[in-house]
């Protein structure tokens, strides 16, 4: 009898060992999957915010060759490159006031400036004085724009 009892326990012992490895084995496969699922989604992840920011540059330098043709008012390049290179992520990210100075004194110069139909809105006095501070900081910071525009436009090339 303490054999048959013996027998019985030590067959149940080794029933459940062998689930319980099966458990752990499913587990296993289970951690594999799940780490080649994310492993997947960083990938894509990373796939998706190269080809934004792609897209991104490629607005920036239209711009920024734009500017440099002195085809557009100067608070126009710098509000739009501003507003453009500050959503750049990962390693294309940029810091703006101090990569690009003086774009970045304009925007900062003409960011409150109301525009479109606000600017409308206006009496005719507040718009001239708007446009007169706007002209004389795009006069007085022309030609460190133009720098920091060649200087946007050569990023393209490398």
């Amino acid at each position: 009898m303490k054999l048959w009892l013996l027998v019985a326990g030590s067959l149940i012992v080794l029933v459940l060992a062998a689930y319980a490895g099966y458990l752990l084995y499913q587990l296993y496969k289970q951690k594999q999957r799940h780490t080649a699922f994310l492993a997947r989604a960083e990938q894509q992840q990373a796939e998706a915010i190269a080809v934004r920011n792609a897209n991104i540059l490629e607005s920036v330098y239209i711009i920024a060759e734009a500017g440099k043709q002195e085809q557009c008012d100067m608070s126009e390049i710098a509000i739009r490159l501003y507003k453009l290179m500050t959503v750049l992520q990962a390693e294309r990210s940029v810091n703006f006031s101090a990569q690009y100075p003086a774009l970045y004194e304009l925007y900062q110069v003409v960011e409150d400036m109301p525009r479109g139909d606000a600017r409308k809105a206006l009496a005719k006095q507040d718009r001239m004085k708007d446009d007169l501070v706007r002209m004389k900081a795009e006069s007085r910071l022309f030609d460190d724009i133009q720098q920091e525009l060649a200087q946007i436009l050569t990023q393209k090339a490398s």
